[in-house]
């Protein structure tokens, strides 16, 4: 927990007058009424004020705000009463604790009509003095950091709650870095794969291209220095929520986004901005439609920048944003910059908002309101207007992304009424299914018991759920009919050659093409989701395979070695081009060639110095490296002569066989078989594993033959 005096030390490093004697009073006070009580986590209770008021020391906050951090939670969980508060502390901090009290009394994860009136509330406070949502934030933000000792359910409340109403207020607010952290810790718990399926990507990027920012900021830097323009450049990773809502938005992958680095510029003087904008320009070429000038036309919040995205280092994208420093502080801190200190004194920035003036703004169209319904309407758009809010004839909100229709509406209500969705009503009158929904609009369903999901509703909803559910529900219907279809498909298609269309073999296709089963890759040629000629080509490349690059010599198969070096195969591992590969030098014998992963490199990790980085040349290699195959097989009549065929038509070479294991009804043998590559090995067990009668199939490695 962060000392009294350290706390002390981070106000007065910004404010020297602050009033240390007071801020040491409330830590005392906070701390006696708090004793006793811990935190999910364990820790003294009083540690979560404490946080709070460090984090609004980072935005340079008034003593009264840094003291209502640290006040805030007593009237709410300790025997302390309001009165109290302000006999110690005085009206103005008592008013701002009695704030934040009745703020976390509020339940803001319900999306029943009745959410309405406390929005209506929270604005309310928020008019009364912005810096109860600002304690509040700094609450909530502290609280999301330690969300992981809560208990699941009431972490994913908690997180659905911040990323619906705390994140999008704070960015409402222009405390755009406090909503991009917000969003990241709610993204965290409501979908962590996601979420760390986009770290994973970032660090092999990493691994792959190094240090990007490093790189772009030192060509920033330059270019502008050859400018004689003086700034400063800063880069960063966007976050993973950001990075995979723009995925979900743009429908791109990873790979393909432009605006996954962001870079800032920060000038001394405004001038500069557009000087350091036309030498960018100059430098990278501009991307068509990124580029906005937040200087000449401020956000209502304050905020002003330049933004412009550029083709640059390797061709890529690089979105930078250019500002000064008084408008990078209103960037950072949004309308709290108005309570700022610097030195002292309230920081005289003539770009901050006037958060008297700019609540006025927002909560002017609410104050002619009819009634709460309305009043949600007009709130909501306000904080998400990348959001629609609709309401049922009961009343009731339902949420959706902008664009919905009213089929996503029935489906956001439940599955079966947007199966057997037949019209609607948008505010009493019939309109098509493709209309789009507007703000505040009242949409009444039709349904039919004998409607069924049509093919064209996957054009005409946006909703995951809906097109989810609409493909679910097709898929399932037409499922009977699109398996016969595919399976006399894949006769005809099995037929040209020569083979029949087994379960065994349907069933190795469909591994192969990563199908769930063979009915599924039935019903996938059924729907022409597959060819069958993509079936043939899974089980039997070297049948359909036309043409062939000229062949590697075997004897410069090998690349990496020295000139007087010559390559031998390592007799375990058996090693094919398409394996990593080291060498080992033998005395007198050349330099033994091992996979990376075989075991008998256990036998030099003390002599690691010696290993040779070896690799395969590129192009087609000719069938001479020999791989030995355990095969367990029917012991049938005419079984191993169609094995064997099996393996010839892959245009592989059998250059031995023996069999281990003899049993009435099953054999296992070891074949040795020549193959070019690790995908022509492949190809011929595929084509093995396939026939009905072979039980298993696998490579055989045999350390004892290693050295």
């Amino acid at each position: 927990m962060i000392d009294v005096e350290d706390l002390v030390d981070l106000v007065r490093n910004y404010n020297p007058g602050s009033n240390s004697d007071l801020i040491r009073q409330a830590y005392a006070y906070g701390r006696d009424m708090h004793e006793g009580q811990t935190r999910h986590s364990g820790e003294p209770y009083f540690t979560h004020p404490v946080e709070v008021a460090a984090l609004l020391t980072e935005q340079r906050m008034d003593d009264a705000t840094i003291v209502t951090a640290l006040l805030h939670d007593t009237v709410e969980d300790t025997k302390s009463t309001r009165d109290e508060v302000s006999a110690r502390f005085g009206e103005e901090i008592a008013h701002l604790v009695d704030g934040v009290t009745k703020l976390t009394n509020l339940e803001l994860s319900s999306v029943e009509s009745a959410q309405a009136e406390n929005f209506r509330k929270l604005l309310l406070a928020m008019s009364r003095d912005l810096r109860v949502i600002l304690v509040k934030l700094a609450d909530r933000l502290h609280n999301m950091r330690t969300i992981r000792h809560l208990r699941p359910e009431k972490q994913q409340r908690k997180a659905r709650e911040t990323m619906d109403i705390y994140a999008p207020l704070a960015g409402r607010m222009g405390m755009q870095s406090m909503r991009e952290e917000l969003e990241d810790l709610a993204f965290q718990v409501i979908n962590p794969d996601a979420r760390k399926s986009i770290m994973r990507r970032f660090l092999t990027l990493r691994k792959d291209s190094g240090d990007v920012i490093a790189k772009i900021t030192g060509d920033i830097r330059e270019v502008l220095e050859r400018h004689g323009i003086e700034a400063q450049v800063f880069g960063r990773e966007k976050r993973p929520y950001s990075i995979w809502r723009k995925m979900q938005e743009k429908k791109e992958g990873f790979s393909r986004l432009s605006d996954i680095y962001g870079f800032r510029i920060i000038t001394a003087r405004e001038d500069d901005c557009y000087k350091a904008l036309g030498a960018v320009h100059r430098r990278w070429k501009a991307v068509p439609g990124r580029f906005k000038d937040y200087i000449s036309q401020p956000k209502s919040n304050g905020y002003r920048s330049i933004h412009t995205t550029v083709s640059g280092r390797d061709g890529k994208r690089v979105e930078i944003q250019i500002r000064t420093r008084q408008m990078h502080e209103v960037a950072e801190a949004g309308v709290a910059a108005h309570w700022s200190y610097r030195d002292g004194v309230r920081v005289e920035n003539p770009f901050t908002v006037d958060p008297v003036q700019w609540l006025a703004q927002l909560t002017e169209r609410f104050e002619n309101a009819e009634d709460t319904e309305d009043f949600l309407e007009h709130v909501r758009l306000e904080m998400f207007s990348d959001q629609v809010f609709c309401f049922t004839p009961k009343g009731e909100v339902i949420k959706l992304p902008r664009g919905a229709t009213p089929l996503d509406f029935a489906y956001a209500i439940h599955t079966r009424i947007g199966m057997h969705c037949v019209g609607a009503k948008v505010d009493g009158l019939r309109v098509p299914l493709w209309t789009r929904l507007r703000n505040g609009q009242s949409v009444e369903i039709i349904t039919a018991d004998g409607q069924r999901p049509q093919a064209t509703w996957i054009d005409i909803v946006v909703t995951g759920r809906a097109k989810a559910a609409i493909r679910r529900s097709l898929k399932a219907e037409n499922r009977d009919r699109f398996i016969r279809l595919g399976r006399e498909l894949a006769r005809v298609a099995f037929d040209r050659v020569g083979k029949r269309p087994t379960e065994k073999a349907l069933a190795t296709a469909a591994r192969r093409l990563r199908r769930e089963d063979a009915d599924e890759l039935l019903a996938a040629l059924g729907r022409a989701e597959l060819t069958g000629q993509e079936v043939i080509e899974a089980l039997y490349p070297e049948l359909v395979r036309q043409g062939a690059e000229p062949e590697v010599e075997p004897s410069r198969a090998v690349v990496g070695l020295g000139d007087e070096q010559s390559a031998i195969r390592a007799a375990c591992c058996q090693p094919v081009p398409g394996e990593r590969i080291v060498g080992i030098p033998r005395r007198g014998r050349g330099v033994e060639v091992h996979a990376i992963d075989c075991t008998a490199l256990a036998a030099f990790e003390d002599s690691a110095e010696q290993w040779i980085d070896l690799g395969w040349s590129s192009g087609r290699h000719a069938p001479v490296h020999t791989v030995t195959l355990n095969v367990t097989l029917a012991n049938g009549e005419g079984v191993l002569g169609r094995i064997c065929t099996l393996i010839g038509e892959q245009k592989a070479n059998i250059s031995d066989l023996r069999f281990i294991d003899r049993k009435p009804d099953f054999f296992r043998m070891l074949v040795d078989v020549d193959v070019r590559d690790v995908e022509h090995l492949l190809n011929v067990m595929t084509a093995v594993e396939a026939d009905s009668d072979v039980a298993a199939i696998t490579r055989e490695r045999d350390l004892s033959r290693s050295g």
